[in-house]
């Protein structure tokens, strides 16, 4: 099937559909992929947009060149609330909780898979965009740092919420504070990478993943992501619960007759 390309509205973010597989491409190369007030709202409105396509049945995420995203702009962050910028704080930060809950919160609560393929540094808000993806597929060249400290900022974007679940709250907080590098082999051992690749294997890798998985069984992944999300805050007992009712609701699908169909008629040929 031929790629279907989209109109993001900008040039600096790229989106097409093929095999459904919905790529989105962060196309800032010359600023390794930095978002910006022209990306960002068009990878907002692309992720929800594809998540919504009933022609998609997965979301792959990646950057052009040699990055996946740089974060923030840091030469925009000296702009306060001075007399060309009369907002108060709490406008300010309205303001940015508008804007994570519309990115990486979308992400995060896309009912089909998400999948991050890193050519290169994800660092800040880019690395928040990353662990908000259900899986991650790296380069070996590719890295991760948390960057904050370093411009003597908190974090944003859910890097708090994704980096204790993912490691743990010792190794976040030695990450937060730190501000290093985690190189590719350090961020598959600590479970921040699911697979890394050599560097010119990474976007056929990571489209192959993504392929399998928007033709797999779609409500079943939806039910999966659910349980998964609701056994992160609530206990065995209830999790419990949760499955039984998504086991049940999958069990009446047509996806599940289809491949118990298929499985049976693999085994006949045994």
């Amino acid at each position: 099937m031929a790629a279907r390309s989209i109109d993001t509205g900008t040039g600096e973010l790229l989106c097409e559909v093929e095999d459904r597989v919905a790529t989105i491409t962060l196309n800032r190369p010359g600023a390794k992929n930095s978002l910006s007030d022209e990306l960002t709202p068009a990878l907002r409105r692309m992720v929800l947009e594809m998540s919504e396509d009933e022609g998609v049945g997965a979301l792959l995420i990646t950057g052009a060149g040699d990055a996946f995203c740089s974060g923030g702009n840091v030469k925009d962050m000296s702009s306060g609330s001075g007399p060309s910028n009369p907002i108060t704080m709490e406008e300010r930060i309205d303001g940015l909780k508008e804007k994570q809950r519309t990115l990486t919160g979308r992400i995060a609560a896309c009912p089909k898979p998400v999948i991050a393929a890193l050519p290169g540094a994800a660092a800040g808000a880019g690395m928040s965009i990353a662990l908000a993806c259900d899986i991650r597929i790296a380069a070996t060249r590719a890295f991760l740092t948390t960057a904050y400290a370093n411009i003597g900022l908190s974090g944003d974007y859910g890097m708090s919420w994704a980096l204790t679940r993912l490691v743990g709250t010792g190794r976040a907080r030695d990450l937060m504070f730190s501000a290093r590098r985690i190189q590719s082999d350090e961020a598959l051992a600590l479970g921040l990478f699911n697979q890394v690749v050599p560097n010119e294997e990474l976007q056929d890798t990571a489209f192959a993943y993504a392929k399998k998985l928007a033709n797999g069984p779609t409500a079943a992944f939806v039910a999966m992501k659910d349980n998964l999300d609701f056994a992160a805050d609530h206990s065995l007992l209830e999790s419990l619960d949760r499955e039984a009712e998504n086991m049940m609701r999958t069990a009446g699908t047509e996806d599940h007759r289809r491949a118990i169909k298929a499985f049976m008629e693999s085994r006949m040929k045994e």
